[in-house]
């Protein structure tokens, strides 16, 4: 396949890259940039795509947005969050349906997140669950509407909701590692919320696997043994060897990171359904076995 990739620089999108390039596909990294730059492809922002970007290709994988736990939630940091997704969306999806049918990609696998459900308890949500409420909801709610116009243009459409990503290489591990190992880690709050997550290895294997399968509409990517943070606390204590004995209370991090943690951790018992359904298999299924796999 040739495979055209946005945000193809951030942490999945460069471990999709070597991944899909392994296995044979032919892969471009579509480079972000203002309109003035000769080497700039498009400029989501600005609404801007340099004409023949997105054309023949079999498919586009839009992986852009700023980074969601990263910096305080200002009004100024949440306009970016917004823009990066919502606007970012609506330019590639308006730009690929604007191109002849025959230069159009058969298949558009846009990321979104689990955030799309809100705090929801113990309710175990599959894709038809209903969305959530709070501003990480209603900004997956309306990135995934932007999304979901590509249909209209003949394109099959898959809405990635991805759980946390866990790699050594990038938050929330490559933060925790540290208070871990000094033996000064332990539960957010009471620990009692539900963690959905996924290995950085599953996770791009599940964008390679809707790629290659007919799937379409929304995908939960989470590992099928859903854990609570202090499940998942006790494993991460178990993996570095040391105890877990010092929670840190959630007014704690909002002090640090000037953001509701009650959204940013909102309990979400996510289940993969559909991508299980579908014939995918997870390689690193349960938190112990993640751990063993990300840390030796």
């Amino acid at each position: 396949m040739r495979v055209a990739i946005t945000g193809g620089t951030g942490l999945i999108g460069s471990a999709l890259i070597e991944r899909l390039t392994s296995e044979g596909h032919e892969v471009v990294a579509v480079r972000r940039g203002p309109e003035s730059d000769p080497a700039s492809q498009w400029d989501p922002a600005a609404g801007w795509v340099r004409p023949g970007t997105f054309a023949g290709y079999d498919a586009v994988v839009h992986l852009s947005g700023a980074s969601i736990g990263t910096g305080r939630w200002s009004a100024s940091r949440r306009d970016v969050l917004r823009s990066s997704r919502i606007d970012s969306t609506q330019t590639l999806v308006e730009h690929l349906g604007s191109l002849p049918s025959e230069d159009r990609p058969d298949v558009l696998i846009s990321q979104s997140a689990v955030g799309y459900y809100g705090e929801r308890g113990d309710e175990e949500l599959t894709e038809a669950a209903a969305p959530g409420t709070g501003f990480l909801a209603d900004l997956v709610i309306a990135w995934e509407r932007e999304a979901t116009r590509a249909e209209e243009h003949g394109i099959r459409t898959v809405r990635h909701r991805s759980a946390i990503v866990l790699s050594r290489q990038g938050p929330p591990l490559s933060r925790l590692l540290l208070p871990f190992r000094l033996g000064i880690g332990g539960n957010l709050g009471n620990g009692r919320w539900w963690m959905p997550w996924v290995t950085l290895e599953d996770e791009v294997r599940s964008i390679e696997h809707v790629l290659t399968n007919d799937v379409s509409g929304p995908v939960n990517v989470a590992a099928p043994e859903a854990v609570t943070n202090a499940a998942f606390t006790k494993a991460l204590g178990r993996a570095v060897h040391r105890p877990t004995i010092f929670p840190v209370p959630m007014f704690a991090y909002r002090l640090a990171f000037g953001q509701d943690p009650a959204e940013l951790f909102a309990s979400q018992r996510v289940t993969p359904q559909a991508l299980t359904a579908s014939g995918f298999e997870f390689s690193q299924p349960d938190i112990d076995a993640a751990f063993a796999s990300l840390l030796r």
